[in-house]
């Protein structure tokens, strides 16, 4: 250590690099996933440890770690959590015992208990030796490779994520048919799209996806069906959360008092199913959007994609990421095709030369040699008259394999045989040349064979759609009660002594309406003005159209005016005048509905003070007879004699 700190001028320099050696070392070898094979090193040191004891049969999880640590020595609590990650994703590992619950959260057995092999699909997709490029263990002892080489956008497939020195990758899972789909449109050369698709099912928002990018949020929520009135059902959960956090959030949001439920009830086995009961009276649709709005039911995640490609860590989208891996595999099953072609080629030649060294006797011409030489000068002169037929030059190498061939295979010869191999052998080459001159064809066949053996049941489970953002201040659970001081004009939670009008909550808005036809709306508070002697007070709800009647005079002497209206937008604690805004303006009668036809049978009796040849001191009205309009509408006269009371007329 000493020798490496005089290679620096100062010990801020040593530490900046020794900083950036580990940043490095971390982003590469640790956190990002390379973009070749989607894998992290200690995951591709997994795979490699499992192939190479793959015999069909389980293996212990720990003997595996073991093997593992053969080629880095991870530590074995970090392989085994990879491997079990690996394993949960159901997709390159066949995994026996309790490998614990992704919907629960709860943890995997330890490693000595629960078994795994590779499957089908990652002995297919991940591994040939001879494409593979290697590199020698951190004690040289063994030697690994560098990257699978894998013929499948495992990375998209499974997601990924992990955090380096200053930089973080976050990649969603997709589904496993959708991408064998949208590989065989890039390598047609057609627009890619591709969007996440979660194993833990639930409904996704994905209109800002952003291709997976930096920037991008994906919302994602639980699935909640309304059982029965009193019973919400949750049945698929968000991506990101388990059951066990998921009813924390609610039990949490509960003491907070943004909602209202009496008990939880969680039955998830291999499927979620926690069983919401609600409080007396409560409306399930709200509960519902509550639960959105409060809890874990709905996330928003950030995807960032990033990988190591070219030696660096970049940021790719998804479809970047999804069509590198299409060509990448067109390029493997070239060079498969390839290896194939050259070892077909090399078994005709052989072949060939066996067959005309045995059915014209060549071996015969060695008898009389004295001399390895002379061995070789008599089969190689044997063989000169049919050189012509061979595709390329017969090497020395070719003629000592001839001088190999054992008596009991030339006496038991059988030159019918040895034509139907030749000629199977013309067959498999003249096939490999075809699939090399239609190479985007062989790929796109290679990804549809890939689909109809192991796309059965992998359907996806995301429900896609695009959904609005539950406003809270609708529903929040209402477990305050708003009082009123109609003597003095104040409304609030602490007014605990005076007269009780709704339940609220503290988010909400308080309307009041004061005697002199003012209207304001203000903050849910412990105690706030609402204006002298109020004739209407209660919680405002922008949502709610309600329609409001009322009869007031215009100043001291002035006509008794009517009008139905409806409130519309407000400024809150901004005053607004529902009258003329005359001194002396009072309201004799106002009242609310739920709509525009609830309010227009509403008639009241209106109550003349005597005056001379005032015959009729008293009228009906019935609201219908006029429209309803803005709050800012005057109104129509109703009479301009003097009023001295108006009350619901009694009914007939």
């Amino acid at each position: 250590m000493s020798d490496k700190g005089t290679e620096h001028g100062s010990l801020g320099e040593m530490y900046s690099d020794y900083f950036l050696d580990y940043a490095s070392y971390v982003i590469m070898e640790r956190a990002v996933p390379h973009l070749g094979d989607g894998l992290k090193p200690v995951q591709r040191r997994i795979l490699h440890a499992m192939r190479q004891i793959e015999d069909g049969r389980y293996n212990k999880v720990a003997n595996i770690v073991g093997d593992t640590m053969k080629y880095h020595p991870h530590g074995n609590v970090a392989i085994e959590d990879a491997l079990v990650g690996i394993g949960q994703k159901d997709l390159l590992i066949d995994a026996q015992g309790n490998w614990g619950n992704v919907l629960t959260g709860d943890p995997a057995a330890a490693g000595r208990y629960i078994e795994a092999r590779l499957t089908p699909f990652a002995l297919e997709v991940a591994f040939n030796p001879k494409t593979t490029d290697w590199t020698r263990s951190y004690d040289g002892r063994n030697k690994e490779p560098i990257t699978l080489p894998m013929k499948f956008p495992l990375l998209l497939a499974q997601g990924g994520e992990g955090i380096a020195v200053g930089l973080a990758c976050k990649i969603l899972p997709h589904n496993f048919n959708e991408l064998i789909e949208q590989c065989i449109r890039a390598l047609r050369k057609q627009k890619v799209e591709i969007v996440p698709d979660f194993p833990t099912g639930g409904l996704m928002d994905a209109s800002e996806y952003n291709d997976g990018l930096r920037g991008g949020r994906v919302r994602v929520r639980a699935k909640i069906e309304i059982v029965k009135r009193n019973l919400l059902r949750i049945f698929e959960v968000p991506w990101g959360t388990t059951t066990t956090s998921l009813q924390a959030s609610i039990v949490g949001a509960q003491e907070k008092g943004k909602i209202k439920i009496s008990r939880i009830e969680d039955n998830t086995a291999d499927e979620a199913d926690i069983l919401v009961h609600l409080s007396a009276g409560s409306a399930p649709e709200s509960i519902r959007d509550a639960l959105y709005a409060f809890t874990d039911c709905e996330m928003s995640i950030s995807p960032n994609a990033c990988v190591i490609a070219d030696g660096k860590p970049q940021f790719l989208g998804v479809s970047e990421i999804l069509k590198r891996s299409a060509f990448q595999t067109r390029d493997l099953l070239k060079r498969e095709l390839e290896i194939r072609l050259g070892e077909l080629e090399e078994k005709w030649h052989f072949g060939s030369l066996e067959k005309i060294f045995i059915e014209k006797r060549i071996y015969r011409d060695i008898e009389e040699c004295d001399t390895w030489e002379a061995v070789i000068e008599a089969i190689d002169k044997g063989l000169r008259p049919y050189r012509k037929r061979f595709r390329r030059e017969i090497t020395r190498d070719d003629i000592v394999r001839l001088t190999e061939i054992k008596i009991k295979r030339i006496s038991k010869y059988d030159s019918f045989r040895a034509d139907e191999e030749i000629k199977d052998l013309e067959d498999a080459i003249a096939e490999t040349r075809k699939h090399l001159s239609n190479l985007t064809r062989y790929a796109i066949r290679y990804y549809q064979n890939l689909q109809k053996k192991y796309g059965k049941d992998r359907d996806p489970r995301t429900d896609e759609g695009e959904f609005e953002r539950v406003d809270r201040t609708q529903v929040v659970a209402a477990t305050e009660t708003l009082y009123v001081d109609e003597k003095n004009g104040f409304a609030g939670l602490g007014l605990k002594r005076e007269k009780a009008i709704e339940k609220c909550s503290r988010l909400d808005d308080i309307i009041a309406i004061s005697q002199d036809a003012k209207m304001r709306v203000v903050k849910v508070s412990n105690k706030a003005f609402v204006g002298k002697r109020p004739v209407h007070v209660a919680v405002f709800r922008k949502g709610e159209e309600k329609i409001y009647s009322m009869i007031y005079r215009d100043g001291r002497d002035g006509a008794v005016l009517a009008k139905r209206f409806r409130i519309g937008g407000v400024t809150r604690d901004k005053i607004y005048e529902l009258g003329k805004g005359t001194a002396g303006t009072r309201v004799f009668y106002l009242v609310v509905h739920d709509s525009e036809e609830e309010s227009a049978p509403n008639t009241v009796l209106i109550h003349l003070k005597p005056a001379l040849r005032l015959r009729n001191v008293s009228r009906l009205f019935q609201f219908g007879e006029i429209g309803v309009k803005g709050r800012g509408a005057k109104g129509n006269i109703l009479t301009k004699h003097a009023v001295d009371r108006v009350v619901k007329a009694p009914r007939e």
